[in-house]
């Protein structure tokens, strides 16, 4: 692992970043379009068609869900999987309306048994190549159209299992080319190119707000651990924080390019980060899921609790859905803004 790049660099960096933003805000969208059946989109390698906008879809992942949701099409979803946390504000009662199958994995049969035209998953692991829930060829089979993050295979490579490697930055393009194809999938383009407008303001928003630093503030951000007492699984320097901090100009002391790699807090101290942003779940598959806990070995652990981060109060609780590609990166974006702003660290 290497860390600290010169402060003329980050700089640079943040120039042409902000340079980026204007010119994404400046550009106006074009007028929306009916979407032309049959529509076929490249997905992840494979090619998809539709004949005409589904009407019961199946979504594996929260994220998956949420998006659809914002695009109106709730009453098009006939059954979700793959929750973290409580839903976005504002969608409690339709979501509640919605059969879970699964808080974490759902199987296979329990999928195709709400006999869906199409199937929207976050991630890869669940479906693709080597999906836990099924590869896109058994439900392409039963005449099942599949919809994966692009987020999740552009710019990745799941192959070697785990949560993958980031040979290039995540940027919320991934995210908003989502929300897009599966805006022209339903025929909702008006509603997707709104969507997108108000992520990107709120986006610009937060970034203006401490007006980018140049990399004296660092972060590192913990999602859990397999075990309290082993590494921790930290963000890579190319993962969604590592976006997150990007536009705020923030350095992350993580220069791996795997998703979420584990490094030890040894590495971490040593690596002195201003900030540490822990993550906030209700799934519980590991001890350390738990924000209680994370908080607890922060206080306690004889070397975490001696990092300056944890003893200033340098510490920010994050849902962790803001961690992975999705529409709450934003929230990520905002929420740090606001810590670095409260911790007194804006320039």
């Amino acid at each position: 692992m290497t860390f600290p790049k010169t402060k003329a660099c980050w700089s640079s960096f943040a120039v042409v970043l902000a340079a980026g933003f204007s010119l994404t805000l400046s550009i106006d969208p074009v007028a929306a379009q009916a979407t032309k059946y049959p529509l076929k989109l490249t997905n992840c390698g494979r090619t998809v068609t539709f004949d005409h906008a589904p009407q019961r879809t199946v979504s594996i992942g929260q994220s998956s869900a949420e998006v659809l949701y914002l695009l109106g099409l709730a009453d098009k979803v006939v059954g979700t999987a793959v929750w973290f946390g409580p839903v976005l504000s504002g969608y409690e009662e339709a979501n509640a309306r919605i059969p879970r199958l699964a808080d974490n994995d759902p199987s296979f049969e329990s999928v195709i048994a709400k006999k869906p035209e199409l199937v929207t998953a976050q991630f890869q692991w669940h479906v693709g190549p080597s999906g836990i829930v099924g590869k896109p060829e058994q439900f392409e089979e039963l005449g099942i159209q599949t919809y994966v993050s692009p987020a999740d295979c552009v710019g990745k490579d799941n192959s070697g299992g785990g949560d993958g490697t980031r040979g290039t930055l995540f940027t919320m393009d991934l995210v908003y080319r989502e929300i897009t194809e599966l805006a022209e999938i339903f025929d909702v383009q008006e509603r997707g190119a709104k969507v997108i407008a108000d992520l990107k303001a709120r986006e610009e928003a937060a970034r203006r707000k401490i007006a980018a630093g140049d990399g004296k503030v660092s972060a590192a951000f913990w999602f859990s651990s397999a075990k309290v007492d082993v590494d921790p699984y930290m963000a890579g320097k190319n993962s969604v924080p590592g976006y997150i901090m990007s536009v705020l100009g923030v350095r992350n002391v993580v220069e791996s390019e795997e998703e979420w790699p584990s490094v030890g807090w040894e590495t971490i101290a040593k690596a002195d980060p201003t900030i540490i942003v822990a993550g906030r779940m209700d799934r519980r598959r590991y001890p350390a899921d738990d924000i209680a806990v994370k908080l607890d070995f922060l206080k306690t652990d004889p070397v975490a609790s001696l990092m300056p981060a944890v003893k200033q109060g340098h510490v920010v609780e994050m849902d962790v859905q803001a961690m992975q590609p999705s529409v709450r990166v934003v929230d990520g974006i905002e929420m740090l803004a606001d810590a670095i702003q409260r911790f007194g660290l804006k320039r």
